[in-house]
């Protein structure tokens, strides 16, 4: 049949408190003009993150109602340690509170200061905890990843040559690991071909320099591998995911993204020697090494998770459901980022709103239109978020300058998606009305988070 259906039932429902445009016009300016600001009470679709937003089966209920608050060596520890060997083939497993707190922990580790990381496109916070600790992260993204409108089944991927320029110039000694971030989520969501794992692999391994999957969305990732890449359409994905695994040295991973958990993540190491040095600095900072900073149940749920979202049918629901979305936008002539990624739409805002200029930052004031507008909470990636340099104070044009719509796992029907796509094409009616922004506070380091804007 043609129509892809959820392949769940939904049990249990929360209510949506629907506001009214004046409310909302009022809360964004209560809010610095900052959708991050926002009670989430007040957001009718909440489209800001896929992290930590997932809803969660009855097996993962039930595996919290399992969980061993045990200090040290609890059974959930067991079977959390067991589902991430199965699925990642790594043998040493630290557990982390969240996906940040493993990058922090390996970067604090490994990056020291002039030191170089480079990644197909670095995220948010993997960027913040690089130069916190005076290192330089570099993104090397795939000439096809340039444009947004580009139909290309693998702009995630890294671009190798410049990857071997970088080495070359910077010295291997200076390049602490080289880091590939799958799904490539600052670059449209988009997946990366497992030949390039492999390549990147490849030269990372012939100049002994570490190789690192940030795996946040690797189940996604592997999906697109199945369907995308020749010689993959008859292997399991759980095959695919651990195949990309046994190219990498190592992992970090935030459990709130594809493995359903409200909490968690890991870091992941072949490395018996820099395990230790990882759990040392965990105890000083997360919790002993069978916690980690998380709750018994929270272990538990993600052991559910990571086996739940390598089920094929949930993964070619949520691609088929992200791409519904993505399609309808192209349709009505909105600039998005394409082929559709499995975790988010990307709106361009640079084609969206074209007579705002990048440092009038016209990602966030989509966003903020789009909850003016409809109460549609929004993530820009662009000049706001990668704009600023913290060592030099300089600001400059982001690569992109694209709205992330994150769709939560399993959270909203299509009826939801129907009004995302009906509010967007409003707007985009209107868009020569819409004006940039100026900041007036922000801080240092990941300054979206907190940051207050005016109109420009």
């Amino acid at each position: 049949m043609k129509t892809i259906i959820e392949p769940f039932r939904i049990k249990v429902v929360e209510p949506i408190r629907l506001t009214t445009p004046a409310e909302r016009a009022r809360l964004i300016e209560q809010a610095g003009l900052n959708p991050f600001l926002l009670r989430a009470e007040d957001v009718i679709i909440d489209l800001l993150t896929d992290s930590g937003t997932s809803a969660m089966s009855a097996e993962g209920w039930a595996a919290i109602m399992r969980g061993d608050e045990s200090y040290a060596g609890a059974r959930s520890w067991y079977r959390f340690q067991d589902a991430v060997q199965r699925v990642f083939g790594f043998e040493h497993v630290v557990p982390t509170h969240q996906g940040r707190a493993a990058e922090r922990i390996l970067f604090g580790l490994l990056v020291k200061p002039g030191m170089v990381v480079p990644n197909n496109t670095h995220f948010d916070t993997t960027r913040a905890n690089i130069e916190v600790n005076g290192g330089r992260a570099v993104d090397l993204p795939c000439a096809a990843a340039a444009d947004p409108a580009d139909p290309s089944p693998f702009k995630g991927d890294m671009d190798v040559a410049a990857l071997e320029a970088l080495i070359a110039k910077e010295g291997a000694a200076n390049v602490p690991l080289v880091m590939l971030t799958v799904t490539n989520n600052s670059g449209g969501g988009q997946p990366v071909s497992m030949a390039n794992i492999r390549a990147v692999s490849a030269v990372a391994r012939r100049h002994g320099v570490p190789f690192y999957l940030d795996a946040c969305r690797f189940a996604e990732n592997a999906w697109f591998i199945k369907q995308r890449e020749p010689g993959f359409a008859d292997t399991p994905v759980r095959a695919i995911a651990k195949a990309m695994f046994d190219l990498a040295d190592g992992c970090t991973m935030s459990a709130k993204k594809d493995a359903f958990a409200n909490m968690g993540g890991f870091l992941c190491t072949r490395d018996p020697a820099l395990a230790a040095q990882e759990k040392d600095l965990l105890i000083l900072t997360e919790g002993y090494p069978t916690y980690g900073g998380l709750s018994g149940r929270d272990l538990d749920a993600i052991a559910v998770g990571l086996d739940e979202v390598l089920d094929e049918d949930y993964l070619q629901y949520r691609a088929a459901s992200t791409a519904y979305v993505c399609d309808a936008l192209v349709r009505g002539g909105v600039p998005v980022v394409q082929p559709a990624g499995g975790h988010a739409v990307y709106l361009d805002a640079r084609g969206f709103l074209p007579h705002v200029p990048p440092l009038q930052y016209p990602g966030w004031a989509l966003a903020v239109e789009l909850y003016r507008h409809a109460g549609i909470r929004a993530c820009e990636i662009g000049t706001v978020m990668f704009g600023f340099d913290p060592h030099t104070g300089e600001e400059h044009p982001a690569r992109w300058d694209l709205v992330r719509l994150a769709i939560p796992r399993r959270v909203y029907t299509q009826s939801h998606m129907d009004y995302v796509v009906e509010a967007i094409l409003e707007v985009f009616e209107r868009r020569d009305a819409l004006r940039g922004l100026r900041l007036t506070e922000a801080p240092r380091f990941l300054r979206h988070f907190t940051a207050r804007f005016a109109p420009a």
